[in-house]
């Protein structure tokens, strides 16, 4: 056997810590969880080793209810499809007005997602519009670049920066001024 196991099966110590300390569970499970959706814990039942438990919400007695609510709350790191937060997040701000419908009518789930949707449309609308105007009524050709780059720059850096609060900063959520309180409410009130 090398050196390097971790697991305590047959050891011969004079003291090897109960399998349901918590320092023990710690140190004998390998994080496999993904960055962007912590796991969660699973009780186990006296069928698979657990200790049984009499009364409690895990045998169904007193807390079953609070515990079975508790279940039935969204995880704020869900999506409907089992996308990455961080992902779609930043996409709404990708394709302008086209990539924040297609996630206001697909992601139901998360509101995070849906936060960034909502802003992306009301900042790139408007703009994807002028850029439009700009070319049909024959605008001079630096004022429709200018235009242009009024339309890609504030989307790439909010794609950034919605990737960046999922990714690393715990889903804050980066408010365009004017436009950022709007969709805030706008999604609390769905």
């Amino acid at each position: 056997m090398s050196s390097t196991n971790t697991s305590h099966f047959a050891s011969f110590a004079a003291y090897t810590p109960p399998p349901d300390d918590p320092a023990y569970a710690a140190s004998t499970s390998k994080s496999t969880a993904r960055a962007w959706f912590p796991s969660q814990q699973q009780s186990m039942s006296y069928q698979s080793g657990g200790i049984p438990t009499f009364n409690t919400s895990q045998a169904g007695g007193l807390g079953a209810l609070e515990d079975a609510e508790a279940e039935n709350a969204t995880n704020m790191w869900e999506t409907r499809y089992g996308f990455r937060v961080d992902l779609l997040a930043a996409f709404a701000y990708l394709l302008g007005p086209v990539s924040a419908l297609i996630l206001l009518i697909t992601e139901t789930h998360n509101d995070f997602v849906r936060f960034h949707a909502y802003q992306s449309a009301l900042l790139t609308t408007p703009l994807a519009i002028l850029r439009i105007l700009a070319s049909l009524l024959q605008f001079p050709l630096f004022l429709r670049i200018i235009l242009t780059l009024l339309l890609i720059l504030p989307a790439l850096y909010m794609s950034w920066q919605a990737y960046i609060d999922a990714a690393r900063n715990g889903l804050v959520r980066f408010q365009v001024p004017f436009i950022g309180p709007l969709a805030e409410r706008w999604v609390s009130e769905e």
